[in-house]
């Protein structure tokens, strides 16, 4: 994209004086919105908390505990862009109502699942809910602040909501297994629902796009098998050893994925448009996007059982250590558009992987008889990262393609997101899974599964605990490597940005706005989009 379609995206869109995003109405609206975005949030977050207290409750295996774990960001991560598109098409306040409404349906259904197939079942049609409502839910707060300035600032408010749900989540979720049964992590969604669903049709706006195209059904399809097929067989190769049967599936998998991506390039309206990622900015952002959700997701996951089982930690104070990494995540995402207005993206993205490598690297001070302390340390420094990450990724994708396209676009970097969120599972927890399976005692898959173990001896449940550690700094090694990795190359193909204009860069401008890039004939020549903007019922 050119300085000029940066421009233009940026352009007001058509709308009614009422909504020129400095109402009382387009504020409420906006906190009407982060209802969702925070259960979405919130939902993982505390599942980490509760799955030793699920495990002592309906005992899944050790690849039912990694389904129940992943299957939420599979089916989003999946689904994404396809309801994307079908909001572009549909409405994107009618897919969002929809959704809010199924989630909520679903998260009552696992709250009261009496076993763990029940419970994956219901958590995947919570994914599937989960899909239609961050796409849509950004692109009704785009329509709602036609003026830049005010839509960078709601999209930063948007992105430290996000940001807040990891940090509410862990204390929310100490309180309820503190006091209630492992299923009130899920009840506690039912009155954020209940009350999105009473307020939005009121004070948000339907917005569709003027040339939506349609959705190919087979490239949603190729999307997903191949995605579940690829991580199934990655998961299962390092938790049980890779057979003939683990290595065909994952062939297959990734076979259908190079399918799914052929049949993008051919498509008239692709679910995926990876002639955008043509572009070096727009590609670094949207794997700032993925690769900062895995290292957290995956540490995270692994910290929760490293705090409860290795240190015996209650519940409680396990998710209090967790508050100041996510404070910190939060506050760096309020402040990082005023920053980046100032100091540049490319600075910024920089900034964010070199943060999260040096926070990941004090992970490798904590052990089997201490380092709580170096814990807390290490989530706050990455909370720099992870927190710059989540204010720059949305900006960038809902600036970098024309107004019909929000949904996708959208879509794309919270795609990031959520693949990276379950990708950081499914890969580097199996990493940790792997070195656990060869280092640790031959008599149970997990550090979970071998402290339950009835009349396990003390020298078997060490072995265990220095094998899990072994696990965890292996995940953060290999996940620090990648962020410097990306790190060099976004200090090398980044292009250095010219100091904004006096007037310019102010707080709240957003990243987007001193973005350069280089020029793409195609869509520099597109006219201002029209997007088709209805009041919602008053």
């Amino acid at each position: 994209m050119g300085p000029a379609t940066v421009e233009a995206m940026r352009t007001p869109h058509a709308s009614p004086p009422e909504r020129d995003g400095s109402g009382l109405r387009a504020w409420l609206g906006l906190a009407v919105i982060l209802g969702p975005v925070l259960l979405v949030a919130m939902d993982n977050s505390i599942l980490y908390l509760a799955m030793p207290r699920i495990t002592d409750a309906l005992a899944p295996t050790a690849d039912q505990s990694l389904w129940i774990l992943d299957i939420y960001g599979f089916a989003v991560g999946s689904l994404l862009v396809a309801f994307g598109a079908l909001g572009d098409r549909y409405g994107r306040l009618r897919l969002l109502l929809i959704g809010t409404l199924f989630f909520g349906l679903a998260s009552a259904g696992a709250a009261l699942a009496p076993s763990a197939g029940l419970l994956i079942a219901f958590r995947a049609l919570m994914g599937i809910a989960g899909a239609t409502l961050l796409p849509s839910a950004l692109a009704v707060l785009s329509e709602l602040f036609p003026d830049p300035r005010r839509r960078a600032q709601a999209i930063g408010i948007f992105a430290s909501a996000f940001a807040a749900g990891f940090a509410v989540g862990p204390v929310v979720g100490g309180q309820l297994l503190t006091h209630f049964w492992w299923g009130s992590v899920f009840l506690v969604n039912l009155p954020v629902v209940a009350l999105f669903l009473a307020l939005a049709p009121v004070l948000l706006g339907e917005v569709k796009a003027a040339r939506p195209g349609r959705v190919d059904a087979l490239s949603v399809v190729l999307s997903v098998v191949g995605l579940l097929f690829v991580i199934y067989a990655v998961k299962s190769a390092a938790a049980e050893g890779a057979d003939p049967a683990t290595i065909a599936l994952g062939a297959v998998g990734a076979a259908v994925l190079v399918l799914f991506a052929r049949r993008q390039r051919r498509l008239e309206y692709p679910l995926i448009d990876f002639g955008l990622f043509g572009d070096r900015v727009f590609t670094i952002a949207i794997v700032t996007g993925l690769l900062p959700l895995a290292a957290w997701s995956a540490t995270a996951y692994l910290s929760g059982v490293y705090l409860q089982t290795v240190l015996d930690m209650s519940v409680l104070r396990a998710a209090l250590l967790a508050v100041p990494g996510a404070l910190v995540l939060t506050v760096t995402c309020i402040v990082t558009p005023m920053v980046v207005g100032r100091v540049g993206t490319r600075a910024a993205l920089i900034a964010c992987h070199f943060a999260i490598t040096a926070g990941l690297s004090l992970f490798l001070m904590t052990g089997v008889t201490g380092g709580a302390g170096w814990y807390v340390a290490a989530t706050a420094v990455a909370g720099l990262g992870y927190g710059i990450s989540f204010a720059v990724v949305a900006d960038v994708a809902v600036a970098a393609v024309p107004a019909e396209r929000a949904g996708s676009a959208a879509a794309m970097a919270e795609t990031s997101n959520e693949i990276g969120n379950a990708l950081g599972i499914a890969l580097l927890g199996s990493l940790a899974a792997l070195v656990f399976r060869l280092l640790g005692p031959d008599v149970a898959p997990t550090l979970n599964e071998t402290a339950e173990l009835p009349g396990v001896g003390a020298a078997a449940l060490a072995e265990a605990e220095s094998a899990f550690m072994a696990g965890l700094h292996a995940v953060v090694v290999v996940a620090g490597l990648l962020h410097a990795g990306l790190g060099v190359l976004a200090l090398r193909w980044l292009p250095r940005e010219e100091p904004a204009p006096a007037g310019e860069g102010e707080p709240g401008e957003g990243s987007g706005a001193a973005v350069p890039a280089e020029p793409d004939a195609e869509r520099d020549g597109e006219a201002a989009p029209v997007v088709e903007a209805t009041e919602g019922a008053r």
